[in-house]
Order: C-alpha cells, then sequence, then structure tokens
C-alpha cells in the first residue's frame, strides 16, 4: 500500500484527506493518505521514515521550510521559493508548486475585462498569486497588515478600490474555525465590475465572499484551486511511482 501525508500546522481545515481517500476508493488504488500535524519541518524525515511515506503535500506555516530538506526542486517552485508537493524516492525528496497551477485554472475565466489586482497577504500563496497574474498581464500591489514597503488596510481609499477590481484574499482570515472574521477592506466601495477571489475553501462561502456578493461582485472560492493543484499532485506522484518501477 501507497502511503501519502499532508504536512502542516493546523490542518482542521484542511479537505485533502478527502479528497484523496475519495479518489483512491473511486479509482480502485491501494493507497492511503493522512494528516500529520507538526512543530517544525526538522521532523518530517523521521515522520517520513516511520510511515514509510512515498508523497507529501505541504501547507503553511512549512512551505519554504521544506526546501532545506530537498534534493531536487521544480523551477517554479524554486522562484516562488515554495514547495507544496513533494514526491519521496528512494529517501531523496524532490519539490514541486501545484498551486499555480490551481491558480491559474481559478483565475482564467474570470478575469477578462480587468487589469488591476490587490492581493491581500505576503505569504507564499500571495507570491504564487502574484506570478499568476504576472503572466496575465494583471498588475498588482500587495496589501499586508503588518510589513514595511506594502500597501497597509487603512491605505484603500474608494479610488484605490474602485480601480482594482481584482480582489485576492491569500490570508487565512475566514478560514475554518475563525469562520467569522474577514480582511478589513472598505467592502462599501465593492461594486458589480469587482471580482473578490478567496483561496479559502473551507468554510465555501467565506464573510469575505459574501459581503462582495452583497455588493454584487463576482465571487469565486478556492475549491477549483485546491481540486487543480490535487490532481496535479496526483499526477506528479504517479509519473515518479512508475519511473521509478520502469527503473
Amino acid at each position: 500500500m501507497q502511503h501519502y501525508a499532508l504536512i502542516g500546522k493546523p490542518l482542521k481545515h484542511s479537505f485533502s484527506k478527502q479528497y484523496f481517500e475519495d479518489m483512491f476508493e473511486r479509482l480502485g488504488i491501494d493507497a492511503q493518505y493522512s494528516n500529520y500535524e507538526i512543530d517544525t519541518i526538522d521532523s518530517l524525515p523521521e515522520l517520513i521514515k516511520e510511515h514509510d511515506l512515498c508523497g507529501l503535500n505541504i501547507t503553511a506555516p512549512f512551505k519554504k521550510d521544506v526546501i532545506k530538506l530537498l534534493s531536487g526542486i521544480s523551477k517554479e517552485a524554486q522562484e516562488l521559493q515554495a514547495v507544496n508537493v513533494v514526491n519521496i524516492n528512494n529517501g531523496q525528496l524532490f519539490g514541486y508548486n501545484t498551486d499555480i497551477i490551481g491558480v491559474r485554472k481559478s483565475l482564467t475565466d474570470n478575469i477578462k475585462g480587468r487589469d488591476k489586482a490587490l492581493i491581500l497577504g505576503t505569504g507564499a500563496t500571495s507570491r504564487t498569486i502574484a506570478l499568476a497574474l504576472k503572466e496575465k498581464g494583471i498588475n498588482y500591489l500587495f496589501v499586508s497588515r503588518h510589513k514595511q514597503g506594502y500597501l497597509h488596510y487603512q491605505d484603500l481609499t474608494e479610488e484605490l478600490i474602485k480601480q482594482h477590481t481584482i480582489i485576492i484574499n491569500a490570508t487565512p482570515i475566514g478560514m475554518f474555525p475563525d469562520i467569522d472574521s474577514c480582511p478589513p477592506i472598505p467592502y462599501e466601495y465593492i461594486t458589480p465590475s469587482h471580482l473578490l477571489f478567496d483561496v479559502i475553501y473551507n468554510p465555501e462561502q467565506t464573510i469575505f465572499l459574501m459581503r462582495g456578493k452583497e455588493r454584487g461582485a463576482t465571487t469565486i472560492n478556492g475549491l477549483q484551486m485546491l481540486h487543480t493543484q490535487a490532481q496535479a499532485a496526483w499526477e506528479i506522484w504517479n509519473k515518479e511511482q512508475r519511473t521509478k518501477i520502469k527503473d
């Protein structure tokens, strides 16, 4: 039996385990998927050995930290300094970023006619979104609660909001179990011309999205992104396992 896992902390919000277990059952695959909350990435090698893991998903806060343990890294993961998929072959760890694939898919059908974006947050997911927007020729600004050199939430004027018709929540604000929270943007300036994209998928309708809908905005959540990147992860694991067997 193959054993795959999700590594991060916290993991209570994650749908990945259910997604992969449903897929394994549907396709008749002899595999298991587990969630492991860890306090430090340094405990990962022992965890891999203990459970004989052959593939990993990596989530916050370890997408960058895991890089130091890798034997190889894909070009996009290296550029983003963020790894969310690891394939394990003979004890060697190889890192990839499939989040970018999910972001591209989620944005492609919804950004037409829009050319400026606000990205809420400055972490690994924010950098991934920025790359996808850059590929589409969309100008963007980062918004941060704390970091210097970026817009702060109190800087978001009516003019800025109306100019930037794509607003993307790349923070965990509003994620289960903190479902009553939302990023502190001036929602009164949102119009039907806006697209609000939340990378959160649990809950499916965050306060951020609901407040956008109330103003007539187009809204999308992170479910399509999750499914797309998860499928890409499975394709990576499958390809590498087939190569390993062939060799």
